[in-house]
């Protein structure tokens, strides 16, 4: 736990970790697999209902993660579409819409909000999508951003932290698809 601050509260959600596959009763052109289509046949749906989400993908697996006071929306939002199971002991086991709880939720007491220091730079970011076929244009320039880049020096003594800004870059190339997405000083770069 960290000190109580004024700064920053932090609220008492657990989240559920939802995974999505592909061979499930989705509709045939609805198939949820690739994070456009998970984005469309689950996100957009859970969105309309007022459900916030948090996606997580890997190379592997597409994972959503959802509150657990959430739960009741999303197994009924999610069921005309979908087959849902929960994990018990290591088996999959049907859901039903009709308990509301399904298993998921326990009683929690009302907990007091932790308040925590938070800094936030200033930072502007560019999410930027990129043709496959013009990769090999750009490598050479993605190359020397990512590993031989670096910041100007500062102007301030070695030990002072600049939290105006922060420098990112984030690359993913997922079915074809490129994104990137950095901050507005390593994209004029």
């Amino acid at each position: 736990e960290l000190p109580p601050s004024e700064f920053m509260q932090v609220a008492d959600s657990t989240w559920l970790v939802l995974s999505v596959v592909s061979n499930g009763r989705a509709p045939s052109g609805c198939q949820a697999t690739g994070v456009t289509k998970i984005a469309r046949s689950v996100i957009a749906p859970l969105a309309e209902h007022h459900v916030s989400v948090l996606m997580l993908s890997t190379y592997q697996t597409d994972f959503i993660l959802v509150r657990e006071r959430d739960l009741p929306v999303v197994i009924h939002t999610l069921a005309g579409e979908f087959d849902i199971y929960k994990e018990e002991s290591g088996e999959c086991v049907p859901v039903t819409c009709d308990d509301v709880s399904n298993g998921f939720l326990k009683p929690k007491p009302a907990a007091s909000p932790t308040l925590h220091p938070v800094q936030s730079p200033q930072t502007r970011f560019c999410v930027l999508t990129v043709a496959p076929d013009t990769l090999p244009a750009i490598a050479t320039m993605l190359i020397d951003v990512l590993f031989y880049s670096h910041s100007p020096p500062r102007e301030a003594g070695a030990g002072s932290q600049d939290l105006d800004s922060i420098t990112f870059f984030a690359f993913s190339l997922i079915e074809g698809y490129i994104s990137i997405v950095m901050d507005a000083e390593t994209q004029k770069r």
